[in-house]
């Protein structure tokens, strides 16, 4: 799509509220859907002051329709991922429903981080149907489809073919595709390693609730360490209810983990895009050099185990109008073939030029971004630990006083 003069790096994007909805789906069938408030604000005003400048409603599937367009459009684009429908790699007691408030409370974080993300996209940003998306309500998707992008898009079995049949593949995008592989794997690793050690820390957790409970009764028997008892039982009984917040909080380190667990998938599609190009290059050369041969054989008189020989021997002897006729729509077809094999040529290395760049914008946020998540979880982990020898300095102290 053509892109505009306005930048949306100079927009307040928010995805403020979450709404349960009842509606009619396409099959006219009720469903139960999920509708998200998006308000935007200008940062620029006369008055130097930020206005409210629109917000609207918009549900999971116009965010999709609005990625899927922009994957067509801006192939060379590592587009960033929507956040997960449901909840993948969670521990025991996290709930998997679609519908549950607290997934809910962190899909709709999900969705205001993917339209930041494209906000803050050099290309992205620029684009006019992310802005329409931003602030027309109505007529929307109509516009979206008026771009023909569906159209555009390459079909499944299209890009498997490429990706088997393309001869002369670029090593930089084969070593992309393993590294996208690998960075999926290590990222679900982790994922499934965190959510068991969730696990085991709500366990650890809960059961400091039982020293509470043994503390408190424990102190209705005893004069003199009754009240000692009864303060270490407090200690405990918080403890052992602040593990669900610690858990809460950390599901929002998990979310920034899966970000990128589905970026990987991003660049695999960038990849798909390039052997599909070289795929249809390989074949317009191979098309262009058949003709040229059977060109050269009619010029020549050397046709006699071509197709055009076989078909002479059946049918009989051609005139030499008739051949000169063929000669000159096969130098037709070389010359157009011969400009088709140039713009795909050009157009394959403005690709190249163009994806090589946004990778390597990718990789510096992608550096920054899971360092920072390491290290804040890191953090929060040592807080965690700081808390729990609090408690433990304060029952000592609660004993000492006995």
């Amino acid at each position: 799509m053509t892109e505009s003069n306005f930048s949306l790096k100079k927009i307040e994007i928010s995805v403020s509220e979450a709404e349960k909805r009842t509606g009619r789906n396409a099959m006219n069938m009720q469903e139960t859907y999920t509708a998200y408030l998006i308000e935007t604000r200008s940062v620029e005003h006369s008055d130097g002051q930020s206005v409210l400048t629109d917000s609207l409603w918009r549900r999971c599937s116009a965010f999709e329709w609005l990625r899927n367009y922009l994957l067509v459009y801006y192939p060379h684009i590592v587009v960033p991922p929507l956040p997960e429908k449901r909840a993948e790699f969670v521990w025991h007691k996290l709930s998997a429903d679609n519908m549950d408030p607290d997934f809910v409370e962190r899909r709709r974080i999900g969705l205001e981080n993917f339209l930041l993300r494209l906000a803050s996209h050099p290309i992205l940003c620029r684009d006019k149907i992310f802005y329409l998306f931003l602030t027309q309500e109505g007529n929307w998707k109509e516009t979206v489809n008026e771009t023909g992008f569906q159209l555009k898009a390459d079909s499944r079995l299209k890009a498997l073919n490429a990706t088997f049949r393309v001869k002369n593949p670029d090593k930089r995008f084969i070593e992309l595709k393993h590294y996208s592989d690998e960075l999926q794997s290590v990222i679900s690793h982790l994922l499934r390693v965190r959510a068991r050690v969730a696990d085991r820390l709500y366990g650890v957790y809960k059961v400091h609730g039982n020293y509470g409970r043994v503390f408190s009764e424990w102190s209705a028997i005893e004069k003199e360490m009754g009240d000692g008892l009864q303060s270490a039982g407090h200690h405990m009984d918080v403890y052992a209810s602040s593990i669900d917040d610690i858990l809460e909080d950390e599901e929002h380190y998990a979310d920034q983990l899966k970000e990128y667990l589905f970026y990987a998938e991003a660049l695999r599609a960038v990849c798909r895009k390039h052997e599909l190009m070289q795929y249809d290059l390989e074949m317009a050369a191979q098309d262009l050099a058949s003709k040229k041969q059977q060109c050269e054989e009619l010029a020549t008189g050397g046709e006699l185990f071509s197709i055009w020989g076989v078909t002479t021997q059946l049918f009989g002897q051609e005139t030499p109008e008739q051949r000169e006729a063929r000669i000159k729509m096969l130098e037709e077809q070389i010359k157009e073939g011969e400009q088709q094999l140039k713009s795909k040529n050009l157009e394959g290395r403005e690709f190249v030029k163009n994806a090589w760049a946004d990778i390597e914008r990718f990789k510096e946020q992608k550096n920054h971004d899971l360092k920072e998540a390491l290290i804040s979880y890191a953090v929060m982990q040592i807080s965690m630990c700081k808390k729990g020898i609090q408690v433990w300095t304060n029952a000592k102290e609660c004993f000492s006083k006995m």
